[in-house]
């Protein structure tokens, strides 16, 4: 028996069928009995006077203060979505709405729904996701918190901007309008507020027409507080955005750590160091060769996630060095490498028993035989690392054959 989709999980008041349906005009809703009679008043009379072919589409996500009944009675067709989240109920909205376009914003009347010309024109120019930009059209005094606006919104847009190369400067604008079975495609997964930036993410990743458009940010009209949680959902974007970009996450601090702990090692694997005043001897060896191990791993975790990932279909920057490594490593050559590394080190500490041997197993230099010691160990877990990631690399292609 299939499991049932998200759709099915969904409810909905299901008009009967009238002209084609151009633009769904989709509002998540919690409790938001204050405003959102405004925000549907607004996003009809913006259909009327456009003559653009519409309806009003309020995703409910549970109210307990008769939003539902204010939404019906205004005209919208309301969409239960019982699954808890900012992310959930939009998709459930996204997923029920009969429009070729959607546009999507807040049901707290910060965004004005009557002004949505930009959006409805760049959408039949063929764009495919259009982005409001709020630091463009202005923002209201007392509409975003100082945190927001000059630490949160623009660190993390830039954040975006660098790590994925989009041409967006609002990541997190609430209004925005994109062509519906485009963004179905995507397969979106996020249930909460990081869903604005899977959005943006994974339209960039998958080729999609991306464009912003000036919008203004006015002060919403609630007496309660946001449902918005400055630290918790900052993070939950920045962590989003990090996940789906393991080069900045673990290839590029890994191979840092690698090299500084490699070289490092290496030099004091001779003697102690000294710069100017500083000396570094056989503790900062142990610090480095620790600082060599979690570089490493963190390069091989870079390189499973991107072949995991491609295997589970996600959208991840790859790059065509990328794929020409993927090409030659399997765990074939994972294990070779592994073996010869492990080799390296074991070869380190049998000349170390040698010397001890010759020395009738008498007391050496403690200095000289730790700093050998780790150096062999180093090599030692450098190629049991490599060992079993081949190996799980092995584990990653059999699924792939099976696909």
């Amino acid at each position: 028996m299939n499991s049932p989709s998200h759709t099915d999980r969904i409810h909905c008041d299901m008009p009967a069928a009238t002209d084609t349906i151009e633009l769904s005009i989709v509002m998540p809703c919690l409790n938001e009995a204050e405003t959102l009679a405004t925000c549907i008043d607004k996003a009809n009379g913006y259909l009327e006077r456009s003559g653009v072919v519409g309806e009003v589409v309020v995703a409910d996500n549970g109210s307990t203060d008769g939003s539902q009944e204010i939404a019906r009675a205004r005209g919208a067709r309301v969409v239960d979505v019982p699954a808890k989240g900012y992310g959930s109920a939009l998709l459930g909205g996204i997923e029920a709405a009969r429009g070729t376009y959607v546009i999507m914003g807040d049901a707290d009347d910060s965004y004005d729904f009557s002004k949505l010309d930009a959006f409805v024109e760049r959408l039949r120019a063929g764009d495919q996701l259009v982005m409001g930009n709020r630091f463009r059209g202005g923002i209201a005094e007392g509409a975003m918190p100082p945190l927001h606006k000059y630490l949160g919104n623009p660190v993390l847009s830039w954040v975006g901007r660098v790590l994925f190369r989009s041409p967006i400067g609002d990541f997190h604008c609430g209004l925005r309008g994109f062509h519906r079975q485009s963004m179905l495609d995507l397969h979106l997964q996020t249930t909460g507020m990081e869903f604005a930036s899977e959005v943006v993410v994974k339209s960039t990743l998958g080729g999609l027409r991306v464009t912003e458009v000036p919008t203004t940010l006015d002060k919403d009209g609630r007496s309660r507080p946001p449902h918005l949680r400055s630290w918790r959902d900052g993070w939950r974007h920045l962590r989003f955005l990090l996940i789906f970009s393991p080069r900045w996450l673990f290839l590029i601090p890994g191979t840092v750590a690698f090299l500084l702990g490699l070289l490092g090692t290496l030099a004091l694997a001779f003697g102690p160091v000294v710069f100017g005043d500083v000396g570094f001897d056989l503790s900062s060896q142990v610090y480095l060769a620790a600082l060599t191990v979690v570089g490493y791993q963190s390069v091989l975790f870079a390189i499973l996630t991107k072949i995991y990932a491609q295997h589970e279909g996600f959208r991840i920057p790859r790059s065509r060095n990328f794929d020409r490594l993927e090409r030659r490593i399997s765990l074939e050559s994972g294990a070779l490498i592994g073996l010869a590394l492990f080799l390296v080190g074991l070869a380190i500490a049998i000349w170390q028993f040698a010397v001890w041997a010759a020395a009738d197993f008498g007391p050496l230099d403690p200095g000289t035989t730790a700093r050998t010691a780790v150096l062999a160990a180093l090599f030692m877990m450098l190629g049991a690392q490599t060992v079993m990631a081949g190996m799980f690399l092995g584990v990653l292609k059999v699924g792939l054959r099976k696909e």
